[in-house]
């Protein structure tokens, strides 16, 4: 059955379009014309819906804690609640054991039928724990090749993403990561500005939330930081609800990488039990008073990209949807509204708040 419906704007992801009618089948977009226009029955705005490649929970369930399906599925609520049709489940440094447990959670989630899940984003314990953040330094260690191998063959194709401290990590290991079409993003790093420039040249081209657990940016020492500054075109996620990064080093950082900066939530979950325990504090999460987490949507990334740091809104919705979804490459995934392409649209009134979602 045809559904359409008409936009007063329309952002395909590239551009904006006035007065337009966007009618899709069976999950797939089949015209974008403006000869069925209907004044008396608008959208103010239709635009791709958002990606969120790095959420570890929701409604009090972290994936790291409860390593089920039932957790991944309250993500995806939380994800399309806040304009988001696609995320990755992560965990944070976690045992061997828990590794295999939360990608047994995303396999029965694909099961029985769950939608959105771009595959499990491990995020350490291959880090380095000179640059731990809330991680826990007991887990964290340089993989060997059977670990890592054992991991991936497990996984069947489930994981999307693994972060990792590249100067901990043999080359062999992240040769064998990457030809298993697993993205990996460098993170909790200490590499210096010309070691990291050197992972960035040669296979490694993404990095996990910008500022946060890398080497920072000095004028003797420009890090990781400086590297992605520098570098042409590896990109960086980035945190931006304003606790994580202030306002003005997100612009900074936005003038010098462009369309190369994308957002995640990093949204966690109240928890009271296991490695890692948060606790929401006003609009952001703590654990024994410091800084642990994110409350965000990728929605509320959005606007706080527009009213806080100044970008224009299309970009700043790239900045959700276009760019993760380049990062990741997946087939159909694109972060577009195109002909032939999924019909993924997020409503929104003129105030940016949803209206609602129409999901593929």
């Amino acid at each position: 059955m045809v559904t359409s419906l008409s936009a007063e704007k329309l952002f395909t992801g590239r551009e904006w379009i006035s007065e337009i009618v966007i009618a899709f089948e069976n999950g797939k977009i089949i015209s974008i014309d403006k000869e069925a226009y209907d004044p008396s029955n608008t959208i103010p705005l239709v635009v791709p819906a958002l990606i969120d490649l790095q959420i570890y929970g929701a409604e009090n369930k972290l994936l790291s804690e409860f390593p089920e399906a039932d957790t991944i599925e309250k993500i995806y609520h939380y994800c399309v609640a806040g304009g988001a049709s696609y995320f990755q489940p992560t965990i944070a440094s976690q045992s061997h054991e828990i590794i295999l447990k939360a990608i047994d959670a995303v396999k029965a989630y694909k099961a029985s039928g769950g939608k959105g899940c771009m595959g499990l984003h491990i995020e350490g314990p291959w880090i380095n724990v000179t640059k731990k953040g809330a991680h826990q330094a007991e887990i964290i260690h340089s993989p060997t090749y059977q670990e890592v191998e054992e991991i991936i063959q497990y996984a069947e194709g489930n994981i999307g993403m693994i972060t990792i401290a590249p100067e901990i990590v043999d080359k062999e290991i992240i040769d064998l990561i990457q030809k298993n079409n697993i993205v990996i993003s460098a993170g909790h790093t200490n590499a210096s500005y010309e070691l990291a420039t050197n992972f960035l040249t040669n296979g490694i081209q993404v990095a996990t939330h910008l500022y946060n657990a890398m080497s920072g940016l000095q004028h003797r020492s420009p890090g990781m930081v400086g590297a992605l500054f520098n570098h042409p075109t590896a990109m960086c996620s980035l945190v931006a609800d304003g606790y994580h990064v202030d306002f003005a080093a997100i612009k900074i950082a936005k003038k010098i990488m462009g369309d190369r900066l994308f957002c995640i939530t990093d949204a966690v979950a109240t928890t009271s039990t296991g490695l890692y325990q948060h606790q929401l504090v006003g609009d952001k999460y703590e654990s024994k008073g410091v800084l642990s987490g994110s409350a965000l949507t990728q929605l509320k990334s959005v606007t706080n990209l527009v009213n806080k740091v100044g970008i224009e809104l299309g970009e700043a919705i790239r900045m959700c949807s276009l760019y993760p979804a380049k990062v990741m490459h997946q087939k159909e995934i694109s972060g577009t509204i195109e002909m032939g392409g999924k019909a993924d649209l997020l409503c929104l009134s003129a105030d940016l708040s949803i209206l609602k979602m129409i999901l593929a």
